[in-house]
């Protein structure tokens, strides 16, 4: 029997078939509540990673929801991406993730059952490593897969990290190198390097657990994570929140291998063009090759941290404590310009 590949059943590759953010300010824009929550700590306002409500006794829940069609072919693979891509969002405020639910989507009459399963199964096992509970779910049937969870968080009020209190002189750091858009891309078209696609599902399976110690740092004044709007829109999510511009060193972006191949057989992802359209106007002018990049639509990409002076040294020791890596890539300065980002 022919194996099965998922991507031939997915109109867009993880996050890259998230809504464009120009899009989506369309269809929020006239649907904020009028009424006021107090304990509402973080909302939809600021475009943050996830919604954090006061509890009480200097605590607080997180919660949110992040789903998408097939990234890869081999579906325990695409399960392991998209839970660590949903529970990403809690250790991008700094939090501790406590439980999540399963969403499935899938079409019966393409794919069996028992492929399904292989989903949920890979999404478990990611759980079991975050250590905790895939407690249930809901499940429709749709015209292509989908799948995700919605993580609950929990985290002490005061440490809360938003992706909107950048201050001006802050350095900017990423802990994932960016090309996964590229990279899945190419291996829909199969043309993807073996070596790339293993650094890439190494990349989307990596928690980004590093984001809870964080919490711990004051001096980490805003963070978040790079997802679907790519480097430059994650990026503006916290330059325009925090009135300042982000200032980002091309030649510092650390980037997968390979994606120079891919951009030159233009195995560039929808995603990509219509993050550009929507926030193009925002950057200072790029080439081709500097848009696939930073444009790219990231899926369980890394974090963007914005830190102080004064507490580089600790987010260095937290990052080597942790084994994760850490790239410097630019600063946070006064805006100047027509641009809220300005690569150079």
């Amino acid at each position: 029997m022919e194996k099965i590949r998922l991507t031939q059943f997915s109109p867009g590759a993880g996050c890259g078939c998230k809504i464009a953010p120009k899009d989506l300010e369309e269809i929020l824009k006239n649907s904020k509540s009028q009424k006021h929550f107090e304990n509402l700590l973080v909302g939809n306002d600021s475009k943050d990673d996830a919604a954090v409500f006061d509890i009480g006794d200097g605590k607080a829940i997180i919660s949110t929801t992040d789903f998408f069609t097939p990234i890869v072919d081999d579906a325990y693979n695409f399960g392991r991406i998209a839970a660590t891509n949903a529970i990403s969002d809690i250790y991008a405020m700094g939090g501790k993730p406590i439980m999540a639910i399963a969403i499935l989507g899938w079409p019966l009459d393409k794919l069996p059952a028992d492929v399904a399963g292989e989903v949920i199964s890979g999404a478990r096992f990611v759980c079991d490593n975050a250590g905790i509970p895939l407690a249930g779910g809901h499940s429709i049937s749709s015209a292509d897969p989908i799948f995700g969870l919605a993580v609950t968080g929990i985290i002490d009020s005061a440490k809360v990290k938003q992706n909107n209190k950048a201050k001006e002189g802050d350095t900017l750091f990423l802990t994932k190198p960016i090309g996964i858009g590229l990279v899945s891309t190419a291996e829909k078209f199969s043309v993807a390097e073996e070596s790339d696609k293993k650094i890439a599902l190494e990349l989307m399976t990596s928690l980004n657990f590093v984001g809870e110690h964080l919490s711990n740092i004051e001096g980490v004044n805003a963070l978040t994570d790079v997802t679907g709007f790519g480097l430059c829109g994650h990026g503006l999510e916290m330059a325009e929140g925090s009135g300042l511009c982000a200032e980002i060193v091309f030649d510092k972006i650390p980037k997968i291998p390979g994606v120079a191949t891919y951009i030159e057989k233009e195995c560039i992802p929808g995603g990509t063009f219509r993050n550009f359209a929507s926030y193009g106007h925002k950057i200072s002018p790029l080439d081709d090759y500097r848009k696939a990049i930073v444009c790219d639509p990231q899926t369980s990409g890394g974090l963007l941290i914005a830190v102080s002076a004064e507490a580089i040294d600790d987010v260095r020791e937290t990052a080597k404590k942790y084994g994760v890596p850490l790239h410097e890539i630019g600063r946070m300065k006064r805006r100047e310009s027509d641009y809220s980002i300005e690569i150079i």
